[in-house]
């Protein structure tokens, strides 16, 4: 590991004590750094804002797309304190950075109680044999939407 790659984790592994010390929510967080800059910062603020979705790497990544004025970071690098949750990692993969780093691994927030296991499970299960109720409707009237983009002229593609 080079030095700017532990000096980018070691702020946000600081962000992410922070967090807990202040009381603002879970031991995460994150940087998305570009071109050697911390882009943006993110920390866990799932409690403090009652958004399950407010996790520290969608938070980083929301702050440093607006910064950038994109939607993509391309480019970029994350670092974040804890190897991300199912939803983080696809929100890394839809970002499209360039490289993802992280501290803590999945098995060591599974041992504070933070278990994205069963998530990881469901999500390989058939949607019939999912725990939470799912069920398909109206496929048909919805496919216009996606008939629509098909064909439009304006669509920025992603």
């Amino acid at each position: 590991m080079d030095k700017d790659e532990k000096k980018f984790m070691r702020k946000a592994i600081r962000i992410s004590v922070n967090n807990v010390e202040k009381q603002k929510g879970g031991p995460f967080g994150a940087i998305v750094v570009k071109d050697g800059k911390i882009i943006a910062r993110g920390s866990n603020q799932v409690t403090a804002t009652n958004d399950p979705t407010a996790h520290a790497e969608v938070v980083a990544i929301r702050k440093a797309c607006k910064a950038l004025k994109t939607f993509q970071l391309t480019g970029c690098e994350i670092y974040t304190s804890c190897e991300p949750c199912p939803m983080c990692l696809g929100a890394i993969y839809w970002a499209r950075p360039d490289k993802l780093y992280y501290a803590n691994s999945k098995e060591d927030a599974a041992a504070i109680n933070f278990d994205d296991q069963f998530i990881y499970d469901e999500i390989a299960k058939p949607v019939e044999e999912r725990k939470l109720f799912t069920k398909q409707v109206l496929r048909d009237k919805a496919l216009e939407a996606f008939e629509k983009w098909k064909t439009s002229p304006n669509k920025i593609e992603y």
